[in-house]
């Protein structure tokens, strides 16, 4: 069983950054991918970014490319996701994902992660 917390959420002007870090209970992080999901009211869960467990590879939703960076800190077992020059439209609860794995592989599915954190809340006024 695997632990999450997400933390850094709030309310923030258009432009502004915000950034989020997501601790994991897991005696070996490095074991682990990593997620960020989103989910807005009314709308379904949809993915943001992740980053493999231990080589660094990152991916992003095209919506967030350029403005969204993914990061690990496997000797801290966190997960961060430093968000840039937001949208109204980024308004959304964040959740950060992770999932065991043997490989570099990560998921952008909700359904390819095992374990979820209870998420945090991100507003960006207009």
């Amino acid at each position: 069983q695997v632990q999450l917390v997400e933390s850094g959420g709030g309310l923030v002007q258009a432009g502004g950054s915000l950034r989020l870090s997501c601790a994991a209970s897991a005696r070996t992080f490095s074991n682990y991918a990593m997620g960020w999901f989103r989910q807005a009211p009314g709308k379904e869960r949809e993915f943001v970014a992740a980053i493999s467990r231990s080589d660094g590879s990152t991916y992003y939703t095209d919506s967030v490319k350029g403005r969204f960076t993914i990061s690990r800190d496997n000797a801290k077992n966190t997960v961060y996701l430093q968000m840039s020059s937001l949208k109204p439209e980024d308004t959304a609860a964040y959740y950060c994902a992770t999932k065991f794995t043997s490989s570099q592989a990560t998921g952008d599915s909700p359904r390819w992660y095992d374990y979820w954190g209870r998420g945090t809340q991100v507003t960006v006024s207009s």
